[in-house]
């Protein structure tokens, strides 16, 4: 493995650390914030908590229009059954398997913190020559798309952007399918439940799909 992708591992560790799940964006939002601080990068975090971090064009490239690179801080929380791991405040536990890396029984929330690790550590490696870059941290993409669509207009600059949340390694999406959130409200009937028993009835452990790939199963 090379140089600079065992740095985007060691950044995706550190993402790993911080509990990330949507609604709970605080903490990541506020160390992205840190790391640029750190490193002298001009920042600035909205009050949806997305974060946008501007890296300087390396030498020739000043001229360059502006690329934005773009990903979400949130992640999906699921765990195996009979697993202990507390969202709210426990760390990802990374396992190396050969050339692989997985998540020792929940999700590996690598839907989107690889995104945030290979964009910093594009911005934390002097050797890599770009233009000017606007690296774009949105909250709340598993959940609604709050983040994204609650951007002000001036909140980036570039004009040109790469999501960096994509299934094909060699390959572009262009274009996108939309989304919409519908809130439904139904009339609710109160009653007593005096001396009544109460049953749980769960349905788990199923295949399912994703509204982006694999629907159908």
């Amino acid at each position: 493995m090379g140089e600079v992708s065992e740095k985007v591992l060691e950044i995706f560790k550190s993402i790993s650390d911080i509990p990330r799940g949507s609604k709970n964006e605080k903490q990541i939002s506020d160390w992205l914030c840190k790391f640029a601080s750190e490193r002298g990068l001009e920042y600035k975090q909205d009050k949806l908590l997305n974060v946008l971090i501007k890296v300087p064009a390396t030498e020739g490239y000043e001229l360059k229009p502006i690329i934005v690179l773009q990903g979400h801080m949130d992640m999906v929380c699921t765990k195996r059954g009979g697993v202990i791991h507390d969202f709210t405040k426990d760390p990802i536990k990374l396992v190396r398997d050969g050339e692989w890396l997985r998540a020792d029984g929940t999700t590996l929330g690598a839907d989107n913190g690889i995104a945030l690790a290979m964009a910093l550590a594009i911005a934390d490696d002097k050797n890599i020559a770009h233009p000017a870059l606007e690296l774009l941290f949105t909250v709340d993409e598993e959940q609604g798309m709050s983040g994204a669509s609650g951007l002000e207009p001036d909140f980036i600059k570039g004009r040109k952007l790469v999501n960096i949340d994509w299934e094909e390694d060699s390959g572009f999406g262009i274009g996108c399918a939309d989304g919409r959130l519908l809130n439904v409200t139904f009339p609710l009937e109160r009653t007593s439940f005096n001396n009544q028993h109460i049953y749980t009835i769960s349905l788990s452990g199923l295949k399912g799909g994703h509204s982006g790939v694999d629907i159908n199963k």
